[in-house]
């Protein structure tokens, strides 16, 4: 989705300055089509299974019990943060990513890039967001748990963590979501880099 963007707003020249704007509308597109659905599930799973008599015996029928109990709009609780979450997430990875490889290649954009420096940008983008919006993981997260009831709306979630637990409460998890972060990312835009120059040898994909 990034790239189909980037295609369709670069200049001219091809040059691209609406790195944030993409990277903001791949994480929207993500967040709609992927993310809400699973991440809503799979914090109900863990809700469940930490709970003193968890209901769901296996994955398709926690599925089949959220969608008989709510039917699909169970499986899109906290659309709103996630939107938000995984927008920021990939405006800020992307925006990242972009500026240090233009930074690396300086006046030569066809300066090949080593795997292991395209996985240490991955991983300082990944930091990046990570420290951008964990507040945002952590509203949505509550947002799609089992007691997600107790919360109006994703802004009344975000003030009653505010009033009841403080400022830290937002970013709880941050270390360990940080080291899982930094090597996803890391990961992902060597296999994507990799695959790219495997594909271009088939056929022009740039």
């Amino acid at each position: 989705m990034f790239e189909f963007l980037s295609n369709h707003m670069r200049d001219a020249q091809g040059r691209l300055d609406s790195t944030l704007l993409c990277g903001l509308g791949a994480g929207v597109a993500e967040a709609v089509v992927v993310v809400c659905p699973m991440e809503t599930i799979k914090v109900k799973f863990i809700h469940d299974q930490t709970s003193p008599n968890p209901k769901y015996r296996g994955f398709f029928h926690g599925v089949r019990e959220i969608v008989r109990e709510q039917g699909l709009k169970g499986t899109y609780q906290g659309l709103t943060a996630t939107v938000l979450k995984q927008g920021s997430n990939q405006a800020i990875r992307f925006f990242v990513m972009t500026s240090l490889r233009n930074w690396y290649r300086g006046d030569n954009p066809n300066k090949p890039m080593n795997p292991l420096i395209t996985g240490v940008f991955g991983a300082i983008a990944g930091a990046a967001s990570v420290f951008g919006n964990t507040p945002l993981d952590v509203i949505k997260t509550r947002m799609q748990g089992l007691e997600a009831h107790k919360y109006r709306n994703t802004w009344d979630c975000g003030l009653q963590i505010l009033r009841k637990e403080g400022l830290k409460a937002f970013y709880k998890g941050t270390v360990p979501r940080l080291g899982r972060v930094c090597l996803d990312v890391a990961i992902v835009f060597i296999i994507y880099d990799e695959v790219v120059k495997l594909l271009n040898k088939v056929w022009k994909t740039d």
